[in-house]
């Protein structure tokens, strides 16, 4: 059998072959709906390489042989076309084996007649050897058939490509691309069989094209489907996982340009809005250079970010995920950001609410420790010296010589009950009722420097009182009674004898103003940081008066519930000023 080299049939054989063993690969590695294109780049393979045998032989018989065997892709190649294009698309029949059988039936049907030819010439009705061109080609004339399957094979390649376009118009992006691929795959060579058919172009007045075209094409697709995972459902999958994922995604190359980002994303910084594949991050987080020293460094870790562009402060969390080739080479990194606001803003909650029962709990200890102590040693003294009274052991004179000392001792623990009484009623939930009505300041100012002024007289402490008469407030009077009372106390405890307290108000931006002036010790820049904080101490007064540290913490709370505000001026070694302020009548 002589066989003559030229480039047209080396070049179809060569390629069919390669084509032949792409399709083999991937029939047998792939699964689904992609070994319906394999079948198609299987026939495509068998058309082009016997065709490639056609064109190097010289003798009518053996070129009918060839073109017997190519007929095998010919008649197949559209059916198994509108088969993947069915299957990919998911399409459903009740009797699928109804369809297959219906689609098949008229390429089963032209191959047995090309067989058979000789018997009826209903698909070629005069073959013969062309010596136009440079080696002999098979010059035909087509039979009546030849059109039927023609149409056939254009309107499969049509359906197909039909079905295909109206299922994924709507698709992702990344499936309308794939499917704009396997078009132009069913496409291309259609063009070139229809400059065949139609006599435009055909070199050498025989030739067909038609075959070259799709062993090109499928060359290029079968490469694809084995590299990229061309047709499967992979790619669209990880799409849509990206999608998914509520924290942002942000994939950068090696040379930290944007490859690929998630919806999420954009909804971390206002720039990232503009982020967009090919866009280097350096300039996108210029003004994040903690992010800019994560990129660098190039290891995985993750770090804590405030973004303040926002009108609300927002905190998240960025994770970098080097990622690195089998060398240990880095070709990139993946940034995984997550807004831990919430949580930051849950986490600043709970540890303030942690030193806020820590405080509690020492104030607690410290309230108990006063009860079994300062409570317990002035009621026990009293006691004792009843005892002794009675029993003979103190005269009168010698009792009534100690009762002024009993009486001030009294007068502290009157006071330290009070307090007691008040902050317990202030800890328990809903133990404590606000009555807020009016009242005439001055009044409870007078009421509260009469039943201390005993107390001032024994101190040789004169208190002077400069009020408005008719200024009038709308706050709750008990509260009221026991701030002026705490504050006036604390003003005759730090007093040296012989000095005075200065009780004044006025009127100032709508507020009634209230203040209790000292000359006495002063407090220290620490303790004034300790009150205007809220922690309890206590510190000894000028005769060595103690206290449990509580009145200030409770005149600080009740001034704030009725809405007003404590103000304190203080210079050691020259007195101190408490002023209160709260909302006018």
């Amino acid at each position: 059998m002589p066989f003559s080299l030229n480039p047209f049939a080396i070049t179809l054989m060569v390629s069919g072959l390669l084509v032949g063993v792409l399709s083999g690969y991937i029939f047998f590695k792939v699964k689904g709906s992609t070994r319906w294109i394999a079948l198609t780049m299987f026939c495509a393979a068998i058309w082009g390489f016997f065709y490639g045998l056609e064109l190097g032989m010289s003798q009518l018989n053996q070129m009918m042989t060839f073109i017997k065997l190519e007929y095998i892709g010919i008649s197949y190649v559209s059916a198994f076309w509108l088969i993947f294009t069915l299957k990919y698309t998911g399409i459903k029949f009740k009797n699928e084996e109804l369809i297959l059988f219906l689609i098949l039936l008229i390429p089963t049907f032209t191959f047995f007649l090309v067989l058979t030819n000789e018997m009826h010439y209903l698909h070629y009705e005069r073959m013969q050897v062309s010596y136009s061109g440079p080696f002999p080609t098979l010059k035909l004339q087509v039979g009546p058939w030849y059109f039927v399957h023609m149409i056939y094979s254009y309107l499969s390649f049509a359906l197909g490509n039909i079905i295909l376009w109206k299922r994924f118009r709507f698709a992702d992006q990344l499936y309308r691309t794939q499917t704009n691929l396997i078009i132009v795959a069913g496409l291309f060579p259609l063009i070139f069989n229809v400059l065949y058919q139609s006599k435009l172009f055909i070199p050498f007045e025989t030739i067909d094209l038609t075959p070259y075209a799709f062993l090109l094409t499928y060359l290029v697709i079968g490469f694809a489907i084995i590299k990229y995972n061309l047709f499967s459902i992979k790619p669209i999958a990880l799409t849509k996982i990206m999608e998914a994922i509520t924290k942002g995604v942000l994939v950068l190359d090696v040379n930290h340009m944007v490859v690929d980002f998630n919806p999420a994303f954009q909804n971390f910084f206002l720039k990232s809005k503009k982020v967009k594949t090919g866009l280097n991050v350096d300039e996108l987080f210029a003004a994040k250079p903690e992010l800019l020293k994560l990129l660098h460094d190039q290891q995985a870790k993750t770090v804590e970010l405030a973004d303040r562009e926002s009108q609300n402060t927002k905190y998240f969390s960025v994770e970098l995920i080097p990622l690195l080739d089998k060398k240990d080479q880095s070709y990139g990194s993946i940034l995984m950001f997550e807004d831990i606001t919430n949580q930051k803003q849950i986490n600043e909650k709970l540890s303030n609410q942690a030193s806020e029962l820590l405080k509690l709990n020492n104030l607690k200890d410290k309230y108990f420790s006063i009860i079994s102590h300062d409570l317990k040693g002035p009621i026990t003294s009293i006691k004792d010296l009843l005892h002794y009274t009675d029993t003979g052991l103190i005269s009168q004179e010698e009792f009534m010589e100690l009762l002024p000392e009993v009486s001030k001792n009294m007068e502290d623990v009157t006071m330290l009950l009070e307090n007691l009484l008040a902050w317990t009623s202030s800890q328990i939930r809903g133990g404590e009722h606000m009555q807020l009505k009016e009242f005439t300041l001055n009044e409870v100012i007078e009421q509260q420097i009469e039943l201390l002024q005993r107390v001032a007289d024994g101190k040789n402490i004169q208190i002077e009182s400069a009020c408005q008469t008719e200024l009038k407030v709308k706050a709750d009077k008990n509260m009221m009674e026991l701030v002026l009372r705490n504050l006036m106390n604390n003003a005759l405890k730090f007093s040296t004898s012989g000095s005075k307290i200065l009780v004044r108000t006025s009127e100032e931006n709508g507020m009634a103003k209230t203040c209790i002036q000292d000359f006495g010790k002063g407090i220290s820049p620490e303790n004034l940081a300790r009150i205007k904080e809220g922690v309890s101490f206590t510190t000894l007064g000028e005769n060595q008066e103690k206290g449990t540290g509580l009145g200030l913490i409770l005149t600080k709370e009740y001034i704030e519930k009725n809405r007003g505000q404590l103000d304190i001026e203080s210079v050691p070694g020259k007195g101190s000023t408490f002023c209160i302020s709260l909302p006018k009548s």
